[in-house]
């Protein structure tokens, strides 16, 4: 099982199992003046997406760590990427690499994002998706077991099991996300309309099995319903 332990946290890993080395977005001072830039607009657009989220957090639960440290992925490999982690006392991180900082085109785009990742903390999607995978790797070794598996088989199958409790709901959570992050993105001050653009630009994952996200389009659909019972 303690291998079994292991694999769920690659799997649940919102990137890749390289280690991050990542500092809060106040601290980040690029080289270049466009840089330099686009982290004051950064840093401004995670200390209102940091407070609204945290508002609607507590919201939500009184139990909850809703105090959101907003990081840079000092990386410049990294490719562009933005999710959400606890670190080991149970602080919601939102790291974006610097490529991901890069791509987006305006302060809507980089609230948008973050919202969306806060959002996959209110929602408590890491300990949703941490038990469907160890659900599915258990239900997956016992049906091996039975048809005579030998250990390694039955590790496999638990493998697998996992990878596809993961899998399943994870679209299902990234559309959850992308509804209350439009509320939060729109309640810190910015458009989520313009926000989400952004999908405009990123591969289309369409609707094949075991992809990660749904297709933009259903992810635009949730955009444009919520928006407009905010009123936009």
């Amino acid at each position: 099982m303690r291998r079994l332990a292991l694999l769920l946290v690659m799997l649940l890993a919102a990137c890749d199992t390289s280690t991050v080395i990542a500092i809060p977005s106040d601290q980040w001072q690029p080289s270049s003046s466009a840089q330099r830039q686009k982290a004051r607009v950064f840093e401004q657009v995670g200390r209102e997406i940091g407070a609204a989220a945290g508002q609607e957090c507590r919201r939500r639960s009184r139990s909850a760590n809703c105090d959101f440290a907003i990081l840079v992925d000092l990386s410049r490999t990294a490719p562009a990427n933005a999710f959400q982690t606890l670190d080991e006392d149970g602080q919601p991180l939102i790291i974006f690499t610097q490529p991901m900082i890069a791509s987006t085109q305006n302060a809507d785009e980089m609230a948008f994002v973050m919202g969306h990742e806060a959002a996959h903390h209110i929602l408590g999607h890491i300990a949703r998706q941490s038990e469907n995978a160890k659900e599915s790797a258990q239900i997956f070794g016992e049906l091996a077991r039975k048809q005579g598996a030998d250990d390694a088989a039955i590790e496999r199958a638990q493998a697998l099991g996992a990878e596809v409790g993961v899998q399943n709901y994870t679209r299902e959570f990234e559309l959850e996300a992308d509804q209350l992050g439009t509320k939060i993105t729109h309640a810190a001050g910015y458009d989520p309309l313009v926000g989400m653009v952004f999908f405009q630009r990123i591969p289309d994952p369409g609707d094949r099995f075991l992809t990660s996200h749904p297709p933009n389009a259903k992810r635009v659909e949730v955009v444009l319903k919520t928006a407009r019972q905010l009123g936009l």
